[in-house]
């Protein structure tokens, strides 16, 4: 027997989830996917417009806004109800799907090491002390991830999903089960910032052999993802890597397929944000040689993120295969990256946030975004608003910088260029 709270919580599911349909059923989602096949292809397209909220989702959408009583439920609601956010509010180059995605049940084992974080009262700040100080003595304290998958609990989902709304937006398992095959984000975690790059200095052979234990954990972790059949194609509307959207005709798949899929029909990713101050020959030594392995599985590949690439990116254009699209940081020298990368490279830039997210300042945000247009000189381009924590809860702030940017870019389209 259904209970009332369930019968309203189905309802409340189902108009969300009629809404999402009837977004995605808009021609214009067929457009935007052609637009984005083209432009990962690297053909002339305009630029595109991103925004991605992350850190300010609680002062646009949150559990707050949420009305249904059941956890699960409610967990599904946020994300239908952010879903709708995106593509009636936002109103960027972002892919609605007549779909609605639920992820494989899985834990992820630790290292052999706790790192007990402490976290800020809020923005997902926090500090740790690493669990190892010194590699050589600790190092055996260290063993691979510990994988498991629930399959008859994401079943149970998949069929719950599907019995309250799956007439209207069909449930499908489709996910990403990692963001990025940098590893210095693992490092740091196990012996510290400061340690990791204190022991390039002083334990350098321990920092190798740290590193090269990461790199067999992720091919391990990779290969047992593509074993078990839990990869589904990331050549989608899904956010890509530190930002962009993933379709192209040069890897197989669409957004129908529910997978398997295998690591070489994928987009990888990588970076390395917490080694921005070590020299471009100590990131050819203690970095790149050890994320090259990982990058070699996948179909196309994207790299970089917040660092600012100058220093390094002739080592990232020789060496990483598969090379598609390059993040260009908020400070980066972005005359620079573009002379590099010559029209061959999406090329990704990140628009200041700060703008957006102190005092909403138009000047500046105009200024930030004609500099980049000029500045790519017609390369396959990516305008991406990320990294940011706050909207001073004023959500209207993320829209207006769509609207000011797609502005820019029409002007610039129209105009003669430099």
């Amino acid at each position: 027997m259904v209970t009332s709270t369930h019968q309203d919580d189905r309802q409340i599911l189902r108009e969300l989830a009629r809404r999402v349909r009837d977004i995605a059923a808009d021609p214009d989602m067929d457009r935007r996917r052609e637009l984005w096949t083209r432009h990962n292809d690297l053909e002339p397209t305009r630029p595109m417009v991103l925004c991605f909220p992350e850190g300010c989702w609680p002062q646009l959408v949150s559990d707050v806004h949420c009305r249904c009583h059941d956890p699960q439920l409610r967990q599904w609601e946020l994300q239908l109800r952010s879903t709708l956010f995106t593509h009636e509010q936002l109103c960027d180059d972002q892919v609605a799907q007549p779909w609605f995605d639920l992820p494989w049940r899985l834990q992820v084992g630790g290292y052999g090491v706790d790192v007990p974080y402490t976290f800020g009262e809020n923005r997902g700040s926090y500090v740790w002390d690493a669990p190892i100080n010194d590699l050589a003595r600790d190092f055996d304290k260290l063993h691979f991830r510990q994988l498991y998958v629930d399959r008859e609990g994401t079943q149970r989902d998949l069929q719950r999903a599907n019995d309250l709304f799956g007439d209207l937006l069909p449930a499908r398992l489709h996910w990403r089960p990692w963001w990025t095959v940098g590893m210095t984000w693992e490092a740091a975690k196990i012996i510290g910032l400061e340690g990791l790059m204190l022991a390039m200095m002083d334990q350098p052979q321990e920092v190798h052999r740290l590193m090269s234990f990461l790199r067999d954990d992720h091919l391990h972790f990779l290969d047992w993802f593509e074993q078990q059949g839990l990869l589904t194609s990331n050549n989608t509307y899904e956010c890509l890597g530190s930002g962009g959207v993933g379709y192209t005709s040069q890897l197989p798949g669409d957004d129908v397929s529910d997978g398997p899929a295998r690591l070489d029909e994928l987009w990888g990713f990588a970076e390395s944000q917490e080694t921005v101050g070590i020299s471009p020959q100590m990131f050819d030594e203690f970095v790149l040689p050890y994320q090259l392995p990982l990058m070699e599985k996948f179909g196309l590949n994207y790299y970089g993120c917040c660092e600012e690439l100058e220093q390094r990116i002739d080592l990232v254009l020789k060496h990483v295969p598969h090379l598609r699209r390059v993040s260009v940081s908020p400070k980066a020298d972005q005359r620079a990256l573009a002379e590099k990368l010559g029209g061959r490279y999406v090329y990704c830039r990140k628009a200041d946030p700060v703008p957006v997210c102190v005092e909403f300042d138009e000047d500046l945000i105009r200024a930030d975004i004609r500099h980049t247009l000029e500045a790519a000189g017609g390369s396959p381009l990516d305008i991406i608003l990320k990294d940011t924590h706050t909207v001073q809860n004023e959500p209207s702030r993320l829209g207006r910088w769509v609207r000011i940017a797609r502005e820019e870019v029409d002007r610039y389209m129209e105009g003669p260029r430099s």
